[in-house]
C-alpha cells in the first residue's frame, strides 16, 4: 500500500513556495505535482515550486520573503542558505483597500462580565498594583507584595484578584526628556490609571531622575483612596517605607472588594495583538484566526491594537492601504523610517529579528515573519496610529509602535488601555501578564499537545483540516469574552505576570 503523500499549502496562487504541512523527505514527489523533493523538509519550511534565478524574489503571501542567493531548482528546500533579506521599494498606497466596516447594532452586541470604574472605564481583573519610578525603589516595592502576599489577608477580600509589583531596571541614570523620558513616563501614567487596577501605590526612592511629582504634574494624577505615593527617603528608609506600605495595600483592599462585575458591552474590550516564538504555520494558521477573531471584536465596537514595529516591516504597505486618510497612514510609515534609522545607528539590521527559535520553525526572513504577523490584524480599516505607552482614544483596529520584544510591547500596549491580550506562539512561549489576562494560541498541533498546560487553544486545527479560520476566529472571540468575565487562562493558573513588566528603554544610560 503506498502511503499517502506529504501535505503542503501554497498560501497564493503567484507563490513560487509551498510551505510542507508535514516533513517531507528526500525523493519524495509533493501531492498533486511532479515535483521530488531533493532533500529533507521540516515541517513549517518552504519548498520551491519553480525555478528562480539567482537575486529574483521568492514570493509567499503573494509578496516578497527574500531573494535567491543562488539558483533554486523545483524540489529544493528555500531557507536561510539560499535565501536572503534586502532592502527594497514598496509602494504606501493610503486608504485605496478600505472595507465598510459591518458594525453589531448597539443592542445586539456580545457582553462580558466586567468591573465598571467610576469614571466609566471597564476592567476585566481586579487588582491592586506597586509601581516603581525607578530601580532603587524595587526591592522595597517586592516586600510590600511579598509581605501582603504572605499575610493571608487576600483570603477575606475575594473580589481582588491579587497584589502586584510591578518594577523595572531604569527611571535614573537617564536624561530627563526626550523619547526614553517620555516613554517611561507615557507607560507609568497608563499603569497608574488601568482599568485593572481597583488601586495603585507608587513606590520612590527621592532623588532619582523620574521624580513621581513630575509624573504627578504632567498627568493630573490625583492623590486619593485609590492613588497613593511613598518616597524611601521621606519615609525614614527601608523599613519604615514597607511598614507604610503595606498599611496602605491594606486600607485600599477594603475598598477594592466592593468591585462587583456587571454586565458589559464587549465594546469596552481592548485587545492586545501579539505574537512569540513564531513558525511557519504562524501565518496560515493562528495569526489569521486572531486576526478573524479582531475582527469580529471590531465589529462589536471595540478595539484591537496590532504592535511589534520591526515585525511588520515588509508588510506595512498592506496596512497603510487599510489606513482611513493619509494622517494615520504616513504616521506608520514615519514609525518605519524611524526604526530604519534607530537600527542602523546602533549598527543591526530590522532582518536581525528572526530568532533562531523562528528559523528552525521555517521562518526565514523579516519580510516573511512580518506577513504573517500583520495577518493578526485582520481585515478592518486601520484607524489609528500611536506612539508607544500612548493613551488608545479611538476604537477599531489601531496600530501602537513598540519593539518586536515580547515583554516590551506588551507592557506598552496594555499601558495604552489594553484590558485583554492575546499571544499566538508556534514554538510555544511560555508567557502571562499581570494586570492583564493573556490567551495563548498554539499555531500547530504536535506542539499544542506536547504543551496543552500553557497553550488555550488549538488554532493547528486549521492546518490538519478540522477547521476553518472563520471558525476559530469565533471560537477565539467567544473564548475572550470568557476570559474577560473572569475565567483564568492558561498562564493565569500557572502563575505567570509578575516579571514580565518590561518598559522600552531607549536613549543613553549616562
Amino acid at each position: 500500500m503506498t502511503s499517502a503523500p506529504p501535505r503542503t499549502v501554497k498560501l497564493a496562487p503567484i507563490d513560487n513556495v509551498v510551505m510542507a504541512i508535514d516533513p517531507v523527505a528526500a525523493g519524495q514527489v509533493l501531492e498533486n505535482t511532479t515535483i521530488k523533493v531533493s532533500g529533507d523538509i521540516p515541517a513549517g519550511h518552504k519548498i520551491a515550486t519553480s525555478e528562480i534565478a539567482l537575486g529574483a524574489e521568492i514570493t509567499k503571501f503573494a509578496q516578497t520573503i527574500g531573494f535567491a542567493t543562488r539558483a533554486i531548482h523545483p524540489g529544493d528546500h528555500i531557507h536561510s542558505h539560499n535565501c536572503e533579506f534586502q532592502m527594497f521599494e514598496r509602494d504606501y498606497q493610503f486608504g485605496t483597500n478600505l472595507r465598510e466596516t459591518q458594525y453589531v447594532a448597539e443592542s445586539e452586541r456580545a457582553t462580558f462580565d466586567g468591573f465598571r470604574r467610576a469614571d466609566g472605564r471597564c476592567g476585566t481583573r481586579n487588582y491592586i498594583g506597586i509601581l516603581t519610578s525607578v530601580n532603587c525603589s524595587a526591592t522595597v516595592a517586592k516586600m510590600i507584595e511579598k509581605e501582603i502576599n504572605n499575610s493571608g489577608i487576600l483570603a477575606n477580600y475575594p473580589n481582588v484578584d491579587g497584589v502586584s509589583a510591578f518594577v523595572h531596571g531604569t527611571g535614573c541614570g537617564m536624561a530627563g526628556d526626550g523619547d526614553g523620558w517620555g516613554i517611561l513616563q507615557r507607560t507609568q501614567w497608563g499603569y497608574a490609571r488601568h482599568a485593572n487596577f481597583a488601586a495603585v501605590l507608587m513606590v520612590g526612592l527621592g532623588c532619582e531622575v523620574n521624580q513621581i511629582p513630575f509624573l504627578l504634574d504632567a498627568y493630573n494624577l490625583e492623590i486619593g483612596k485609590t492613588f497613593q505615593t511613598l518616597v524611601i527617603q521621606e519615609e525614614g528608609g527601608t523599613t519604615k517605607t514597607i511598614k507604610a506600605g503595606v498599611a496602605r495595600i491594606k486600607a485600599m483592599l477594603e475598598d477594592a472588594n466592593q468591585a462587583k462585575r456587571e454586565p458589559i458591552s464587549a465594546s469596552e474590550l481592548t485587545l492586545a495583538l501579539q505574537c512569540g516564538g513564531s513558525d511557519g504555520y504562524s501565518g496560515m494558521t493562528a495569526n489569521p484566526a486572531l486576526g478573524a477573531a479582531a475582527d469580529i471584536l471590531v465589529r462589536h465596537g471595540g478595539t484591537a491594537i496590532l504592535s511589534e514595529t520591526p515585525e511588520i516591516y515588509g508588510a506595512e504597505h498592506l496596512l497603510t492601504r487599510r489606513a482611513i486618510n493619509a494622517k494615520v497612514g504616513q504616521k506608520l510609515v514615519d514609525r518605519i523610517h524611524w526604526w530604519e534609522d534607530y537600527v542602523a545607528r546602533n549598527n543591526g539590521s530590522l532582518d536581525n529579528n528572526p530568532s533562531p527559535g523562528n528559523k528552525a520553525g521555517g521562518l526565514t526572513t523579516i519580510l516573511e515573519k512580518s506577513l504573517g504577523a500583520a495577518a493578526k490584524g485582520g481585515t478592518t480599516n486601520l484607524t489609528g496610529v500611536f506612539k508607544y505607552a500612548e493613551l488608545i482614544n479611538t476604537k477599531g483596529f489601531v496600530f501602537m509602535d513598540s519593539p518586536g520584544y515580547d515583554p516590551a510591547s506588551i507592557t506598552g500596549q496594555v499601558a495604552s488601555g489594553a484590558n485583554l491580550v492575546c499571544f499566538t506562539t508556534g514554538r510555544g512561549s511560555a508567557f502571562g501578564f499581570k494586570p492583564t489576562p493573556s490567551i495563548k494560541l498554539a499555531t500547530n498541533t504536535i506542539m499544542y499537545n506536547k504543551m496543552t498546560e500553557d497553550m488555550d487553544i488549538n488554532c493547528g486545527t486549521i492546518a490538519d483540516g478540522s477547521s476553518t479560520v472563520e471558525e476559530k476566529g469565533q471560537e477565539i472571540f467567544n473564548y475572550f469574552l470568557e476570559i474577560a468575565s473572569g475565567r483564568k487562562s492558561k498562564s493565569e493558573v500557572l502563575g505567570y505576570g509578575d516579571n514580565e513588566f518590561v518598559p522600552w528603554l531607549v536613549g543613553a544610560v549616562m
